[in-house]
């Protein structure tokens, strides 16, 4: 088998996953069967075309991090957070993600499931219901969440945009996961939360606006108007107003958690919202932690054609013209700075661009600097399964394929632990 067909065949296998809480196994692996065949018939003429080797990605230049559009040097933090970052940030509001809504009417907490002795006593499980209410409209964002019982006070929490079946996240823990690893987190004294992004918009291109859309239905018509990763990233700062509210969470350390959709989603919560401490991006490629003018794996016209409900309508004009598009990743990732990023890929992943993604968080160190940030970035890619982890901006590329393992979780404490434990050590 070529690599590109291994690619495609990755690539399809992914994207099945958002049916898995919808059917049975056996019924999921006929539908597989189905949705390889007919998807495949799809998408292949487009990803034959895709370039996989380094010596012929494109020469399209990267814009310059601290480089203004008016071509002014900013050289400090102060010139940074009043100029070049706000412009910045409404570059991507206005050209890829679309503006996020920020009122709504009201919102509530109810717990509606509690277990003090959840894992042999070693947690507490806490089932929370967040309802967000506008225009007498409502939407539901169940979370789902455990709190080590040993904590000395309120715990740091790792906080996951869920886009895999939610029997990965379920509360009775009657299927372990490496998706969700909550018993080994738990373990590390760090509290475990997600919530389904289905609860926020659906990832189908018809039904996605059946959520947090519903509520601000005006940015479907705006060209500008966010769509269905705006919507995951916006519930996830819904779920940081509940553990702001919640006692035995340490809402000062949350950490913002996503893999793949769910990453570039991540990063997008983080960006708009400084009030998540760190931020985890786990296999986002492209329109997530990936750099969108290399020639190389997933392009911007291919995400907009498979999954148009995603971004904007105005991110449709950088399709095969991503010489026209104001910005690039490395500039999203410098947008979580001075709180701690960590980024990460996987070996056989190369719809999503390793080396693309190394690229981008190493441009992003220059304004990590302006706060006096240190990294440790190596100046190439680290060999696999060679974690940075003692950095202001960590990174691995782990072994395998897609996915989100337990080995990257536990890179995920072990940078925790250093940012947030470091001074008592």
């Amino acid at each position: 088998m070529t690599l590109r067909n291994k690619i495609i065949i990755r690539y399809l296998q992914r994207r099945i996953s958002k049916f898995n809480n919808q059917y049975s196994i056996m019924q999921l692996n006929n539908i597989s069967s189905l949705f390889l065949t007919v998807f495949s018939l799809l998408i292949i003429n487009a990803a034959a075309a895709q370039n996989y080797k380094e010596s012929k990605v494109g020469n399209l230049p990267i814009p310059d991090v601290l480089t203004t559009a008016q071509n002014e040097k900013i050289k400090n933090k102060k010139q940074w957070e009043h100029q070049q970052k706000p412009e910045i940030l409404s570059l991507f509001e206005t050209q890829v993600y679309g503006r996020m809504p920020k009122d709504f009417d009201k919102i509530e907490f109810e717990v509606k499931n509690e277990n003090k002795q959840a894992m042999e006593g070693k947690a507490h499980l806490k089932e929370v219901a967040v309802k967000i209410t506008r225009n007498q409209k409502s939407v539901v964002i169940n979370l789902v969440m455990f709190t080590p019982t040993q904590a000395a006070g309120p715990a740091p929490v790792f906080l996951l945009i869920n886009n895999r079946p939610t029997r990965n996240t379920a509360p009775e823990r009657d299927t372990l996961s490496g998706f969700w690893p909550a018993e080994q987190v738990i373990a590390a004294g760090y509290g475990i939360a997600a919530f389904h992004y289905s609860d926020a918009a659906p990832d189908d291109k018809t039904t996605f606006r059946n959520g947090v859309l519903d509520l601000y239905p005006e940015a479907l018509s705006q060209p500008d108007g966010m769509k269905a990763i705006g919507s995951w990233a916006w519930a996830a700062s819904r779920v940081l107003d509940y553990f702001e509210k919640d006692k035995q969470v340490n809402a000062q350390k949350v950490a913002i958690v996503g893999h793949s959709r769910g990453g570039k989603a991540s990063l997008w919560a983080a960006a708009q919202d400084q009030r998540f401490a760190m931020c985890f991006s786990n296999n986002s490629g492209n329109t997530g932690a990936a750099l969108s003018k290399r020639n190389f794996g997933e392009t911007v016209k291919i995400i907009n054609t498979a999954f148009p409900h995603w971004f904007s309508d105005n991110y449709k004009q950088y399709n095969d013209n991503e010489s026209a598009l104001p910005v690039d990743q490395h500039m999203l990732l410098a947008l979580v700075a001075p709180r701690p990023l960590y980024v990460t890929s996987a070996s056989e992943d190369y719809w999503a661009d390793p080396t693309g993604t190394y690229m981008a968080l190493k441009l992003a160190e220059p304004v990590y600097k302006l706060y006096k940030k240190t990294s440790s970035l190596p100046p190439n890619q680290p060999p696999v399964n060679t974690p940075i982890i003692q950095s202001s901006t960590g990174y691995h590329i782990r072994e395998g394929i897609h996915n989100l393992t337990e080995y990257d979780w536990a890179q995920y404490v072990k940078f925790a632990d250093y940012q947030w434990k470091k001074g008592k050590n």
